[in-house]
């Protein structure tokens, strides 16, 4: 096979920022000639760079929608891509503005109107594995024992990725950054509400219209400073902190070493303070993270890219490529946030007995309110299969999952090794009215989701693996 290319974006609305890569695969069989075929993306090529510009708002709680999709329109241009061309990517909505009422129309209309996008939105966790993916810093932590913190520190929030191995150990978010206070003239004109909940206990909390140079906005900076050196040592266990966004550090390993992305990230290894023209905390912050006593105690280490870390990581870092030995319902594509169940076969217990298990348990945990929604049966180590074993497998899947399905929800398997292709045709030629989508030589786990993307001309699909959590503080 010759090389095929195709063509991803990256958009990242930021509660500071908005910014979009448009970049170029190219895909390749490397398996030789008398091999299974192995597509692979073998080089990944950023054509554009848009400019960094402040996220658009109509106001306090609205998204300027008209001036996003003008923007990301005339990127198109600029990159001499048509937004058909684009099939795979992410449009991922960060920070404060997440929390925008219109936050998700935003995003979903742009992803309906911008390119085949898999990854529409992610929570703070996917955010801060696309920011480490980025930097850099996973590729870095891949060839180290180090564990290894990327904190990726925008505007509204700091997104922590720790990883080891080049394999993420653990996320955690905080409201750290640099837009929690902003300025006009000298005087404050807004306080986020974590900072608000955070001064509760002041016995003098800062207000609107007091003074920038005011002594305890230099006490809210040493706060989140000193929070997220804290969540980086171990040393915090409140739930309930009003600077945590979702869960407690979830990684069981201390951290060796951290590398800072994200724009405030500019101020620590570049002396290029662009929040500053934003009138806000983020050069107080830089200054304050370089010089905090607990975090010297860590080795530094620096990114690959600063600002553009997610915008990077969202164009070029969420996408892989399925194996080429699958049998997938083209009609049924592309398929957005399916759940992933694991379905360990043993081969000494009744696949039929195994299969039942699994689905129903698959069953309970994503079906809302007697809404059943497709789910993905992942089969990760699957033993030697006979023909005869091949058949019983897939007359258990077809038995408990046939009655459930439809064209809105057909079977779907994912495979880590190369099985995909025999079960599918199996499955059909034992019921070919079933719509099916086998993929393999793809690793997932319960509690990932996946985006399928459209059959590309080399027979393979793009997949976005996500680790989703959206919170709701």
């Amino acid at each position: 096979m010759k090389t095929e290319k195709i063509y991803s974006a990256g958009i990242d609305i930021g509660t500071s920022t908005t910014k979009m890569v448009v970049s170029r695969f190219l895909l390749k069989n490397v398996a030789g000639v008398t091999h299974v075929p192995r597509i692979e993306i073998i080089e990944k090529t950023v054509l554009h760079q848009s400019p960094i510009i402040k996220t658009p708002f109509l106001n306090k709680d609205m998204i300027d929608m008209q001036k996003i999709e003008a923007f990301i329109f005339q990127q198109y241009q600029l990159a001499q891509i048509a937004p058909t061309d684009i099939s795979t990517g992410a449009i991922i909505i960060t920070g404060e503005s997440a929390t925008k009422e219109n936050a998700r129309e935003v995003v979903h209309t742009i992803a309906d109107g911008a390119g085949h996008f898999l990854v529409a939105t992610a929570g703070p966790d996917l955010e801060s594995i696309i920011a480490a993916k980025g930097a850099g810093t996973l590729q870095q932590s891949k060839n180290s024992s180090k564990v290894i913190a990327n904190i990726d520190i925008g505007g509204g929030t700091a997104n922590i990725a720790v990883m080891q191995f080049g394999e993420v150990i653990g996320t955690c978010t905080l409201h750290v950054g640099g837009r929690l206070i902003e300025f006009q003239a000298g005087k404050i004109q807004s306080i986020s509400p974590p900072l608000m909940r955070l001064m509760e206990k002041w016995p003098q909390p800062l207000a609107v219209g007091d003074s920038a140079e005011d002594v305890r906005v230099s006490q809210c900076v040493e706060e989140m400073v000193k929070t997220l050196a804290m969540i980086l040592h171990g040393q915090c266990q409140d739930e309930g902190h009003p600077l945590l966004l979702g869960h407690l550090p979830n990684w069981h390993k201390p951290v060796d070493a951290i590398v800072f992305s994200g724009g405030v990230a500019s101020c620590i290894y570049e002396n290029d303070c662009t929040q500053r023209q934003y009138d806000d905390l983020g050069e107080k912050l830089a200054k304050m993270l370089l010089q905090h006593e607990q975090l010297q105690s860590f080795l530094w280490l620096q990114p690959k890219e600063t600002a553009r870390a997610t915008v990077t990581g969202a164009g070029t870092q969420t996408t892989d490529i399925s194996g080429a030995t699958i049998q997938v319902d083209a009609e049924v594509l592309p398929l957005k946030n399916v759940p992933v169940f694991n379905c360990h076969i043993d081969a000494s217990i009744d696949f039929h007995t195994t299969v039942k298990t699994a689905v129903e348990r698959a069953d309970d945990l994503f079906t809302i309110q007697d809404n059943r929604s497709p789910f993905a049966l992942y089969f990760s180590e699957l033993p030697y299969l006979s023909f005869q074993d091949v058949q019983t497998l897939c007359q258990a899947i077809l038995q408990h999952l046939a009655i459930k399905c439809s064209k809105d929800i057909p079977i779907i398997i994912v495979i880590q090794s190369d099985y995909a292709k025999i079960i599918g045709q199996t499955i059909q030629a034992i019921d070919p009215t079933v719509p099916i989508l086998c993929i393999d030589q793809i690793k997932v786990d319960t509690g990932d989701y996946i985006d399928i993307g459209e059959v590309l001309p080399s027979g393979v699909v793009p997949v976005v693996v996500k680790t989703l959590a959206f919170h709701s503080k």
